[in-house]
């Protein structure tokens, strides 16, 4: 694979929002504890690489809101007709 020279450095992925979950993925920037402990550590590419996982994690939580939202099925703004029950 071809090496390119990076003129910038790639930025840290943390919001400052540091709270795992029970997997140990990290509630702000999604990443596992491996990959906040050895960010400093990694290669540019490396780099890219928690970044594309971290994107796809967004992604798969999205998609799970929006299945979740679906599933409910509420509008609470929907009036609704009921005819007298007496």
């Amino acid at each position: 694979m071809n090496q390119q020279f990076e003129l910038f450095e790639i930025a840290n992925p943390c919001i400052g929002l540091c709270q795992s979950n029970k997997k140990g993925y990290c509630f702000g920037c999604l990443r596992s504890r491996p990959e906040r402990q050895r960010w400093h550590d990694m290669t540019t590419e490396q780099q890219r690489d928690v970044l594309r996982l971290i994107a796809g994690r967004k992604l798969r939580i999205e998609q799970m809101r929006d299945r979740k939202d679906e599933q409910l099925g509420f509008d609470f703004e929907e009036v609704v007709e009921t005819g007298e029950l007496f």
